[in-house]
């Protein structure tokens, strides 16, 4: 077994090694989410927690590790007799984020079930996580079914697994711990809320502090036995201040005052459910216990708060998660301090308070999050140039960016036909889950069991199989897998023209807004993004195909507008883009989302460019929607012409929103499909 590198090793984040020592200390709390950027010792500090981790007392024999005192009753390995049971340390188990639905909730061999009548249940992850820790590194990415699977045992404490009637319930009850890159996509809220606290990691800009951090690493790669060993007397003077936390957090009083301030903080800050304020009152609680003291102080109070709220402020993807310090010391001093501390309790300042964790790396400033800077106030945007004959800005200068109009809720766009992508919520699709459609003959492994198939499959058999008595005789070329139909996520690439075209009608916040909410319903949806411009002289991929919507947005929010608009060159660029995705992730189906007026100008004969370049897309089957973004009372219909080159659908900016009168797109035309307007 290899040598785990130190926690206190870990050179500053603070606030990380805070959060996981609470959870440590209280796994009440309830898990932690760490946000940051690769190479920030997430994965490190989490896997290094397992060795700080107080030993759990289990029930001799039994795979679910039943405590000897409280076995579960419903137990599979049970009933247990009483007994003094034996001794572990607490584990760190890893889910990964390919994992299968069998891998986590364990398996249940149908086939034995239906010819033995035996329950034969291989426990999964969560029983190997009952009473432990449960990190899931790059939780973002985990499969939509595996999250469901999460919520529920996390909310229960428990992990059902039925197939066809047959079922297995054991104890998983487990601290969460999960750790993401933002820039590769968002947690569904449902999700967010289960962690009971946040925080956000990035790697120091001091150089003295870089520099310890690759003098111990390379340190530990060189010798992983010599390395911990020089760590050991830190490492145990942390475990011992664990366990003394452990022992005095009965004894911590959180008084009316501490109450109402965390009370009016999950207020102010508009936090749904009540979810928060609990988290907040345990945390405050732990952190008490942390620095050696029996009563809540407003300082526990405050840091709570910025460990527990801001994950829980998200109203969408596109809001930056953080906490406005100022009102939040506004709101504790508004509503009092929290409870004087006695006078014999320890020095808060002293070696057991703070509330922080023992300080490893030298000294010198520590580097917490890096919030990102308020842009700067963008001038009033100038009047824009209005247009010349043949569509042309009779200016062609770069505008300054312009702000989105606020989201809508669009219609749905989907992908005809069936697809067999990744899990999502936008286009039918052959999936694992969803609604049954049929059954074939099982491919490895059983795992959804279509009965009626199978036992239709078996009956003409039971004679010349000698059956004798009431139960069916079933061989294994009886079972057959059911087929099911479910949504896949697809990948949504954006063609956004910002060409002065776009500009001198002033709709470019128009336009932002409609594909902002474009990016929400994407997110919704479980899609992948991209993102094309194209103006001037040329196209520019302005994000590449991402999970990360939004990073989309940033980039949209920062367009700059101007120039001539080299349609075909934006086409072009999409092909190229599309052509690489389907090498990298062939069974992905993409949707090319094109935002237009369908003008074409520069270079020679842009209108035949345009024409031919959408023609490569609808050669290769690609589903299309453009989104017309001509107004006035005059319409030169130009978007819907590009519509029926690619072989798609056409709409208005109005005709997107999911409220208006125009009726459902529910099917992007494919290139064999003919152009259509909805209306």
């Amino acid at each position: 077994m290899s040598t785990p590198y130190p926690f206190t090793a870990v050179v500053g984040q603070d606030d990380l090694r805070l959060a996981l020592l609470l959870n440590a200390v209280s796994p009440a709390v309830g898990g932690v989410l760490v946000r940051g950027e690769k190479g920030t010792a997430k994965s490190t500090a989490v896997r290094a927690l397992s060795a700080l981790l107080p030993e759990v007392d289990v029930v001799v024999g039994c795979r679910f590790s039943c405590a000897p005192g409280a076995p579960d009753p419903v137990c599979p390995d049970g009933p247990h007799e009483t007994g003094p049971g034996s001794s572990r340390p607490a584990r760190v188990v890893e889910l990964p984020v390919g994992a299968s639905e069998d891998r986590l909730v364990g398996a249940l061999d149908i086939e034995r079930a239906l010819a033995e009548g035996v329950k034969a249940f291989e426990p999964g992850l969560l029983a190997d996580a009952n009473r432990g820790v449960l990190y899931v590194d790059e939780v973002n990415l985990l499969h939509d079914h595996l999250v469901d699977l999460l919520l529920d045992a996390a909310a229960m404490g428990s992990s059902y697994v039925e197939r066809e009637g047959v079922s297995v319930r054991h104890a998983a009850r487990f601290l969460l711990v999960g750790t993401m890159n933002p820039e590769e996509g968002e947690l569904r809220p449902q999700l967010l809320d289960r962690f009971g606290l946040t925080v956000e990691v990035a790697a120091s800009r001091e150089p003295d502090l870089r520099v310890e951090v690759v003098r111990r690493r390379l340190a530990y790669d060189d010798d992983p036995a010599a390395f911990a060993a020089r760590w050991a007397d830190e490492e145990h003077a942390l475990r011992a201040r664990i366990v003394a936390a452990r022992a005095l957090l009965p004894e911590v009083r959180l008084g009316d005052a501490a109450l109402r301030q965390i009370a009016a903080t999950c207020a102010a800050f508009e936090v749904d459910g009540m979810r928060a304020d609990i988290v907040m009152a345990r945390t405050a609680t732990t952190l008490a216990a942390w620095a050696g003291r029996t009563v809540v102080l407003a300082e526990d109070v405050r840091q709570a708060a910025l460990l527990a709220l801001p994950h829980r402020r998200r109203r969408n993807p596109f809001d930056a998660p953080g906490l406005d310090e100022e009102k939040l010391d506004d709101t504790l001093e508004e509503f009092g301090g929290g409870d004087d501390a006695p006078e014999d309790d320890p020095d808060p300042d002293g070696p057991g308070g703070g509330g922080q964790p023992p300080q490893d790396g030298p000294e010198g400033p520590q580097d917490g999050p890096v919030d990102a800077a308020e842009a700067p106030a963008q001038p009033e945007e100038p009047a824009q140039p209005e247009e010349g004959r043949g569509g042309r800005p009779a200016g062609s200068g770069e505008q300054s960016a312009v702000k989105a109009a606020e989201p809508f809720r669009t219609k749905m766009l989907s992908v005809p036909g069936l697809g067999e992508g990744a899990a999502g919520r936008r286009s039918r699709a052959r999936t694992d889950h969803g609604r049954t459609t049929g059954s074939r003959r099982p491919q490895g492994v059983l795992t959804k069991l279509h009965l009626a198939a199978t036992v239709q499959a078996a009956a003409p058999h039971q004679r010349a199989r000698g059956r004798s008595g009431r139960g069916l005789v079933v061989r294994r070329d009886d079972l057959r897998q059911a087929t099911r139909e479910g949504r896949e996520g697809n990948l949504v690439l954006f063609v956004v023209d910002a060409s002065g075209s776009m500009a001198a009608r002033q709709r470019m916040s128009a336009v932002k807004g409609a594909v902002l909410s474009l990016l929400l319903d994407a997110y919704q949806r479980r899609d992948k993004v991209g993102l094309i411009t194209f103006r001037g002289k040329d196209a520019t991929v302005a994000l590449p195909p991402t999970s990360s919507v939004d990073a989309a947005a940033v980039r949209l929010e920062t367009l700059p507008t101007g120039g001539r608009t080299p349609l075909s060159a934006g086409l072009l660029k999409a092909h190229d883009v599309l052509r690489v995705e389907r090498m990298r992730d062939p069974a992905r189906r993409p949707l090319l989302v094109v935002v237009t007026d369908g003008r074409a100008t520069g270079g020679p004969d842009p209108v035949a460019l345009g024409t031919r370049a959408a023609r490569l897309h609808a050669a290769d089957g690609t589903a299309s929607v453009v989104v017309d973004c001509e107004s006035g009372p005059v319409r030169l219909g130009l978007a819907g012409a590009l519509a029926g080159e690619l072989g798609g659908t056409a709409v208005t900016l109005d005709e997107l929103r999911a409220d208006s009168i125009a009726g459902l797109v529910r099917d992007v035309q494919g290139a064999s499909g003919a152009h259509r307007r909805v209306a």
